[in-house]
């Protein structure tokens, strides 16, 4: 059993949105994860989806992007991102998932050993565009991270999280997020939403004993990222 990740798939079998408006690189992007996809993950592998899985505005014309992911090798954990505006009620999404598929909120899951929380996050204080009104969403989401860790804790296994938006930045200074996974004895931190040009402001490595990861898709050439064993210790 392997643990892979792949974030900001950005489906959009339902809606009129060709990602290749945002570069060539993006063309027939769906494609090229299918294919990549279903060379290296087996049924028995784990894959997390922290976010942006699909450009649908409702839960019905995110309903082939779902089976589309569903038809994928492995188990899949999947987080709300904030394009994912399909993602009303929690109860609604998961009537969609099939046995092997998982919707993280406010909650954990436990898949071969492993728990799987997570929160899409938001934008950090230390952003040039951050606000009073970010703020709100800022502690609200800390609130959710809190809810899950806890539940997570209790099941004694390494934790794995998802987050949408990156929990820390490029200068690796400690916020919110960082202290909450490192008080919680996170092994992992696994963020997506920079894509293009801002994979340059992404923080990859260790800090305070956890390993944190961009795996937006096209950071990672659109092919599921295996997570180091030696990272989950």
């Amino acid at each position: 059993m392997a643990i892979y990740a792949i974030g900001d798939l950005h489906l959009g079998s339902s809606v009129n949105k060709p990602m290749d408006i945002f570069g060539a690189l993006w063309k027939d992007h769906a494609a090229h994860i299918r294919s990549a996809w279903e060379e290296q993950v087996t049924d028995s592998d784990i894959v997390c989806i922290p976010g942006d899985i699909s450009w649908a505005m409702t839960l019905e014309e995110a309903a082939s992007d779902l089976e589309w992911i569903q038809q994928l090798p492995g188990k899949k954990v999947l987080l709300r991102g904030n394009h994912d505006y399909w993602w009303s009620g929690i109860q609604k999404v998961r009537q969609r998932m099939d046995t092997q598929t998982f919707a993280l909120q406010n909650d954990c899951v436990s898949i071969d050993g492993f728990c799987f929380a997570g929160t899409r996050g938001w934008m950090l204080p230390s952003h040039p565009s951050f606000t009073e009104d970010d703020d709100k969403l800022l502690h609200r989401e800390i609130h959710r991270l809190t809810l899950s860790l806890e539940q997570a804790s209790h099941t004694k296994l390494p934790i794995v999280c998802l987050m949408h938006y990156p929990p820390i930045d490029i200068t690796g200074e400690p916020t919110a997020f960082s202290s909450l996974l490192q008080s919680y004895d996170v092994k992992v931190c696994l963020y997506g939403h920079l894509h293009g040009a801002s994979h340059k402001f992404a923080y990859n490595g260790y800090l305070e004993g956890i390993y944190y990861q961009l795996v937006s898709s096209d950071y990672l050439g659109f092919t599921p990222f295996c997570i180091p064993d030696e990272w989950l210790r």
